[in-house]
């Protein structure tokens, strides 16, 4: 996909408004300091649009990046980070069910695991709930550029074991390197449009 604009849309906060649905919506959701910033800023070649930080739970809010004027990319609070007072916690669970509940123009979600760890039970539960709210999502391994070939085919044949799919159907990602980054947006674009191959 030809990137010719991207920028920030809205942040939202409990208690605040969406944007207006207009776009199609793709969620990227993963464990605190996974590299989802990092991913959504390699997709669209522009290095600041979401903000990175080293410190995990620093996205508190729900982020919304308007790509080509025609998809919105969706940035999750980061989960399961110990470090995030518990007050804090209890009002991002909440604001991002119910945009997952009932987000009408959310298409998926992009659910990104750490390739060194492999998925905790904490993915396994978001990938098993977004099932069950039939949302489809595209399952991500990040950080591949931090495992030589071998530890990267093992850790993507035990991650397809865990979750029970085809290694086929996990896209291996770098935001350093890019690897990753053209598969990614051909299942991106499936997701919004399944007619479109």
């Amino acid at each position: 996909m030809k990137i010719t604009s991207a920028e920030f849309l809205k942040s939202v906060y409990p208690r605040d408004e969406y944007p207006p649905g207009r776009y199609p919506e793709v969620a990227f959701a993963g464990r605190s300091n996974v590299g989802k910033s990092s991913l959504i800023n390699t997709l669209v070649n522009l290095k600041g649009l979401a903000r990175t930080s080293s410190s995990p739970g620093k996205t508190q809010s729900i982020n919304f990046y308007l790509v080509n004027r025609s998809v919105c990319l969706v940035d999750l609070p980061g989960y399961g980070y110990a470090k995030v007072p518990h007050k804090v916690r209890k009002q991002w669970s909440p604001l991002i069910e119910d945009y997952c509940r009932n987000r009408k123009n959310l298409c998926g979600a992009v659910v990104i695991i750490d390739a060194r760890t492999g998925p905790t039970p904490l993915d396994l539960s978001l990938i098993e709930w977004l099932r069950t709210l039939s949302k489809s999502s595209i399952i991500t391994m990040t950080k591949a550029d931090k495992l030589s070939k071998n530890k990267m085919a093992q850790a993507l044949r035990q991650t397809a074991e865990a979750l029970a799919i085809n290694p086929e159907q996990i896209v291996t990602f770098s935001a350093h390197t890019g690897e990753g980054k053209k598969q990614m947006w051909q299942k991106i674009s499936y997701l919004i449009d399944p007619s479109n191959p």
